[in-house]
């Protein structure tokens, strides 16, 4: 994921804030997670619950989802992810909805055949229900019985020196567990350079909870 995408992470921090939270690469911001921890505590989740404290903003990207929506996904170096998704242009006051994601696995299909198996017209990615690993999650995006289109978008991602064009081919699924709900987000990942795009893509597994805007306060 980013990691592999700019090779580590860099010194040299950027002063520009960015995004909805405001918060510029080489910044911080601060999760509380307390709540999210009491609601999963006695349940089952797939990673346990996510850690609160000092994230530590290394890259930044931004996808548009719509006229009226626009995704920012702020990356540290264990390869978590804070998601934000807010009116273009909108500060604080205009958040929509957060959430924190944390990678759980990573394939990488070896064969036109795998790849048919996983996101083709009736592949695993994008039906009704995913089992993974024997825990069982309903399809998030799309209502009815039938196989559902993966969402598509762009995400330009820089980490204060660079910048990269990832496309993203994506499927949210989800399961309760007590009052909250676990987010499965299989995400297919192609890097857009000419010289990564020969090199393939992958299918990476991100687990996801939703957090309030105030959970995430920048330093």
């Amino acid at each position: 994921m980013i990691r592999s995408w700019f090779g580590g992470r860099k010194q040299d921090a950027l002063p520009e804030e960015l995004g909805p939270l405001g918060c510029a690469i080489g910044g911080a911001l601060v999760i509380d997670t307390l709540g999210l921890e009491a609601a999963l505590a006695a349940g089952d989740p797939a990673m346990g619950a996510p850690e609160g404290g000092n994230f530590v903003v290394v890259a930044v990207g931004t996808a548009r989802l719509d006229g009226n929506s626009q995704l920012t996904r702020y990356y540290d170096d264990e390869d978590r992810i804070v998601q934000v998704i807010a009116p273009p242009g909108g500060g604080f006051e205009a958040i929509q909805d957060v959430s924190i994601y944390r990678p759980w696995d990573s394939v990488v299909p070896a064969s036109r055949s795998e790849w048919e198996r996983w996101i083709g017209h009736r592949g695993l990615v994008g039906a009704p229900e995913y089992d993974a690993d024997g825990l069982l999650y309903s399809r998030y995006w799309g209502a009815g019985d039938d196989h559902a289109d993966l969402v598509e978008f762009v995400e330009t991602v820089s980490d204060g020196e660079s910048s990269r064009e990832i496309q993203q081919k994506c499927m949210l699924y989800a399961r309760r567990i007590g009052s909250v709900e676990e987010m499965l987000l299989l995400n297919i990942e192609q890097d857009l350079a000419h010289a990564a795009r020969r090199e393939g893509a992958s299918i990476e597994f991100l687990i996801g909870y939703g957090l309030g805007a105030a959970d995430v306060q920048r330093v």
